[in-house]
């Protein structure tokens, strides 16, 4: 399951999820929580399953995580019920901070898991590990503010927690999203933390604005340089193999398993972004 892109719109906001059917994202979340003012939420619930279907336009392989409120809080269970009723295919669940957030869902539908506080991301082994989770992000700005750290350019002050949560999704096999940049016109930031975020091991991020898709997905997928190069190694790989050398000096590099694996999974990758929706 691809998941280089996440792009967040206001659930309250037709005019904005009438532009879906017109983007590329992986997967879109109309956002019941911080994109919706508390006063407009009662009558964004009543109207999500009709904007559900605008916002596929028809399209049976756009994927729709519906973004409820926290547990504990006074929209929580309306906005459950009502992202269920609307047909959504998944939920988000932000701040998450214990096994027992994921539990109270329901279960039936998968989950991305927002990793957004200090007790969430002490956490975030459990909470990746849960039945159900399809994928965790990390939510940078709530962790900061939890923490009473500064936000930076460089972003050191949230860097452990960052891994953390990236390690945490590896090890549970789910998918792991990058943290927003809330910079939304400065392009070349996006970039620069969308590398560092794949660097990391992240599978994608989230994104504020439809032109941050494209920069998603040219930073998460592989380069065609990649794709090239990963073809001629596992080639070569194969090939020496088959005359019983287990390491190999490929363009003045040693090449063993961990990196053939490397490669198999730019590969992989590829493969999985040109297999057509179904």
């Amino acid at each position: 399951m691809l998941m280089r892109s996440l792009l967040f719109a206001p659930a309250n906001r037709r005019d904005l999820l009438a532009k879906f059917p017109t983007l590329s994202a992986d997967a879109y979340s109309p956002d019941l929580e911080d994109g919706t003012p508390p006063g407009e939420r009662e009558g964004a619930r009543a109207a999500l399953a009709e904007n559900l279907k605008l916002a596929r336009g028809g399209r049976t392989e756009a994927r729709f995580f519906v973004r409820v409120n926290p547990v504990g809080s006074p929209d929580f269970e309306k906005d459950l019920a009502a992202a269920r009723a609307a047909g959504a295919d998944g939920l988000v669940l932000p701040k998450a901070e214990r096994p027992a957030d994921i539990a109270a869902l329901g279960g039936g539908l998968p989950v991305i898991a927002g990793i957004e506080s200090i007790r969430g991301v002490i956490d975030v082994m459990a909470i990746a590990a849960c039945p159900g989770v399809a994928a965790v992000y990390f939510g940078a700005e709530d962790f900061a503010a939890d923490m009473g750290a500064r936000r930076t350019p460089d972003g050191l002050e949230v860097l452990y927690a960052r891994s953390q949560v990236v390690l945490a999704a590896k090890a549970a096999g789910v998918k792991a999203l990058d943290q927003v940049v809330i910079d939304i016109r400065d392009d070349d930031l996006f970039r620069s933390d969308a590398r560092a975020g794949r660097d990391l091991g992240y599978d994608g991020k989230m994104c504020l604005l439809p032109r941050q898709i494209g920069l998603a997905h040219e930073v998460f997928g592989p380069s065609a340089a990649e794709i090239d190069h990963a073809t001629r190694l596992v080639a070569a790989y194969e090939a020496a193999q088959a005359r019983g050398a287990g390491t190999i000096d490929f363009e003045g590099r040693m090449v063993d398993g961990p990196v053939l694996k490397a490669a198999q999974a730019i590969l992989a990758a590829e493969a999985d972004r040109s297999e057509p929706a179904r």
